[in-house]
């Protein structure tokens, strides 16, 4: 089977050789050796479309709207598959996060313990007892109430 370029070169080269060493004296010494694929010429012919009205497809529509569909169901179905697993990954950072959390809290519960010890520990309170110079009362002033009555507690002269 014959290309173009073979057609093209049998029907035409042997005339342009022979216009071509007619051209040059028919000196075969200075000939030189031809290009690839010199012989092919290409034409392009610029085309105006704008005219041109594309034919109605009623049948296009429904194919289109049913692609849109299937598309939008499958996306529905994947997110449908993959959001439990998203949702227990998520909620595995949120365990995770609450554990932290509550460690945090039993270390700063301890640490204010601790501190709530060393102020209320006796020989911090009777050191500010003495820098405040509180003293102790009188044996004879104090008064102990007893839960029987139901009096109010009131100064003694």
């Amino acid at each position: 089977m014959a290309t173009v370029a073979d057609v093209w070169s049998r029907m035409f080269a042997q005339g342009m050789e022979q216009a071509a060493e007619a051209a040059r004296g028919g000196d075969s010494s200075t000939r030189l050796r031809g290009f690839a694929n010199e012989d092919i010429l290409f034409y392009v012919k610029r085309h105006d479309n704008r005219s041109v009205v594309r034919a109605a497809d009623p049948a296009a529509r429904g194919r289109c709207w049913k692609l849109i569909g299937s598309v939008v169901g499958a996306a529905v179905l994947l997110i449908g598959v993959l959001l439990p697993s998203a949702y227990g990954l998520m909620a595995g950072y949120q365990i995770e996060s609450l554990r932290r959390e509550g460690q945090r809290l039993v270390t700063d519960q301890s640490s204010l313990e601790l501190r709530e010890a060393q102020l209320l520990s006796p020989q911090r309170i009777q050191e500010l007892a003495r820098q405040q110079q509180f003293v102790d009362p009188a044996p004879a002033k104090v008064l102990y109430l007893d839960g029987a009555q139901s009096a109010l507690a009131m100064n003694g002269k």
